[in-house]
């Protein structure tokens, strides 16, 4: 009697997943992403081999009021200084053991600054304007502006700029600019600019910048006005009391501004935070693209940018600068009683989404960036907590079909990552666009967390969702069970850490595909 043959090939197939360096991504449809995107990506950073979990943040002041405004005032002597707006006064925060309240009285706590000729200028719309005046020993103080002017109400300048030398004064609920009778002067008269006849679409003046354009400042700078229709006045020349050096270059239509900080100054260009999403104004500028979300800085997160404007557009919050400390840009987005910062790797252009961070202002002060919050002021980018509290990572990565459009049970995965100390996990597949959501029910310092090489995977009775703890220090590759079948299938990677730095390279995936799987 002849024995059967038996084919005893492995029905398993292996593969590799890159981590999504590509960022965030809300604007393709599931289908159609890349790879390397992300359809979540919260509190994790797109870099350029890895992904990574944010650093923290810790307490730097302590007040009796939350702080609406941060200001630094960089010195010449290099003694710079740090203020905060809050509780109705200005606190000088420059030693964090040893706030200092400027005894200021104001109705309004939201300012608007900027640093001119060695001082400080700060405006709000109702108060009267501030100036702060350095003295030769370091310190100095905040005085009342010494501006006058015909028909001029000081306390109706709502926003400031500077541009060829001189500072621009926006007056609250016009359209009407006020600047420097002369070049480079800190006080004395202030002339007024009427655009009521150039802006036809009505409204109000709401900015003022210095469009480089060529990333340095120059004799081809141009001034651009900007008003709460969505106007952009760009002028030519240094002197706007000359007809001969002062002249009109165009009026173009873009997208409505956003608050009175829409301006963020970028590589030479100006990038308006707007109803479109964050776009470059020389994009904007070009007619055929004005309307169009294409050109916005934001496009690969189009849909989270403009549901979060058309909802909070209203609500005071909104700012953007670069850290290049870290390497990116922030936007500051006010959500409902919280903010979210829509975080873009100014080298790659990927996105991600910062949360839980309830920061009503941005400041960078001597290359450390700090925000202003309920009861006082803290230091970003600074240890791996959120002041004591864990930081809550969240990433789903895009559908991938390993390569096969065959039904397939994909029976292992291998998340390979480097960590500072040990951390917990949970990582599960969400499979043919069915969203799962497994949380993270653990406490950090407590076991509970299934050890890799501790365990065998097949022992588990849920392979799906599974808790796990890694070692520390060096990457890992080892396999866990996580059961799933579909067709497609995209990678959910969560954490809930705190103290630990988090680095994820790639994942490696094993299944079997074929008929009779199920």
């Amino acid at each position: 009697m002849s024995l059967r043959a038996v084919n005893r090939k492995n029905k398993s197939i292996n593969t590799v997943l890159p981590c999504p360096t590509g960022g965030l991504n809300a604007r393709d449809s599931r289908d159609k992403m890349a790879l390397t995107d992300a359809l979540v990506m919260d509190n994790y950073m797109p870099l350029n081999t890895q992904v990574s979990l944010r650093k923290g943040y810790r307490k730097y002041v302590t007040l009796p009021c939350d702080v609406k405004t941060l200001v630094a005032y960089n010195a010449p002597s290099g003694q710079n200084r740090l203020y905060a707006f809050g509780g109705g006064t200005i606190w000088d925060i420059t030693n964090e053991q040893n706030p200092k309240n400027c005894n200021k009285s104001f109705t309004l706590n939201t300012w608007q600054t900027c640093q001119f000729k060695n001082r400080l200028f700060a405006v709000n719309g109702t108060d009267t304007p501030q100036t702060f005046v350095p003295s030769e020993t370091g310190g100095g103080e905040w005085k009342n502006a010494e501006f006058t002017g015909t028909n001029l109400n000081l306390t109706q300048l709502i926003n400031v700029g500077i541009s060829k030398q001189r500072l621009w004064f926006v007056e609250k609920g016009s359209l009407t600019v006020w600047y420097n009778a002369g070049v480079a002067e800190v006080q004395g008269e202030l002339k007024s600019f009427d655009f009521s006849t150039i802006a036809t679409k009505g409204g109000f003046l709401t900015a003022v910048g210095c469009w480089t354009r060529d990333g340095g400042q120059g004799s081809d700078d141009l001034t651009v006005f900007i008003t709460s229709e969505g106007e952009v006045l760009v002028y030519a020349g240094s002197n706007p009391n000359s007809a001969d050096d002062w002249s009109l270059k165009g009026v173009y239509q873009m997208p409505r501004p956003v608050g009175y900080q829409c301006l963020v100054q970028y590589q030479g260009d100006l990038v308006v935070i707007c109803e479109s999403g964050y776009i470059p104004l020389s994009k904007a500028l070009a007619l055929q693209n004005a309307t169009d979300t294409q050109v916005a800085f934001s496009d690969k997160i189009r849909d989270l940018v403009l549901e979060r404007i058309r909802v909070n557009k209203n609500k005071s919050g909104w700012q953007g600068l670069i850290y290049s400390r870290g390497g990116y840009a922030l936007f500051n987005v006010p959500v409902a009683q919280q903010f979210e910062q829509h975080i873009v790797n100014t080298t790659t252009g990927a996105w991600c989404r910062f949360t839980d961070i309830r920061s009503y202002c941005w400041c960078l002060y001597q290359t450390r960036l700090y925000f202003g919050t309920d009861n006082g002021v803290m230091l970003f980018d600074e240890g791996y907590s959120d002041n004591g509290v864990p930081i809550m990572g969240v990433v789903e990565q895009a559908y991938s079909d390993f390569g096969s459009p065959y039904l397939k049970k994909a029976q292992l995965m291998n998340p390979r990552t480097k960590s500072s100390l040990p951390y917990a996990l949970t990582v599960y597949w969400n499979t043919d666009y069915q969203t799962m959501n497994y949380q993270n029910n653990f406490k950090m310092g407590e076991a509970g967390g299934t050890h890799w090489n501790a365990t065998q995977w097949s022992s588990l009775t849920s392979k799906a969702g599974s808790l796990w703890a890694t070692l520390r220090g060096r990457i890992r590759s080892q396999w866990i069970g996580c059961n799933a079948t579909g067709f497609k299938f995209s990678l959910v990677f969560k954490t809930k850490t705190k103290g630990t730095l988090i680095d994820w390279y790639e994942t490696g995936v094993r299944y079997e595909q074929g008929s009779g799987i199920l």
